[in-house]
């Protein structure tokens, strides 16, 4: 029984030393968004929804844009909105023309099959008891780690 357990903790080692030598990561971004984004632009689709988020045309105001905001900073990111209604943002995040999409969501939403989504978080300023989440690319769970991680900060989880 020992030796069993010697022989298993040996094993894992070797392969968790092999891995790291290849550079593999977990989670990780097939796409490489949270390494186009850091240091460059975060592409951010927006659906208005009162107390969560608006806009007039320029750069929208509210809960959801502050939370991007802050978000884009730890990543040393400029924030580049897209206005437009929830089923074209989340074709354009499926197309790869955006990198984020945040709005009303909740984690009820129908998008959950063409999107990456973070857990829903209630104590977002505005969500009026609703479970608010936000989307990412499909596999892209570095970015959506990282994202989850800055928002579990901001807002608790």
């Amino acid at each position: 029984m020992r030796t069993t357990r010697i022989v298993a903790a040996a094993t894992a080692l070797l392969l968790a030393a092999g891995l790291s030598g290849c550079g593999l990561t977990i989670p990780t971004d097939p796409d490489g968004t949270v390494e186009s984004v850091r240091g460059g632009e975060l592409r951010v689709g927006f659906s208005p929804d009162p107390g969560l988020i608006t806009g007039d045309g320029g750069d929208p105001d509210g809960s959801l844009s502050e939370l991007v905001s802050g978000f884009a900073e730890t990543v040393d990111a400029d924030v580049d909105w897209t206005e437009g209604s929830e089923e074209t943002l989340v074709g354009m995040l499926e197309r790869g023309d955006l990198d984020l999409v945040v709005g009303g969501m909740t984690d009820q939403s129908p998008w959950i099959d063409r999107a990456g989504m973070t857990r829903g978080y209630p104590a977002i300023d505005g969500a009026d008891g609703r479970s608010i989440v936000m989307l990412v690319p499909l596999g892209e769970n570095g970015f959506l780690s990282a994202l989850e991680t800055y928002l579990d900060a901001e807002v608790g989880s």
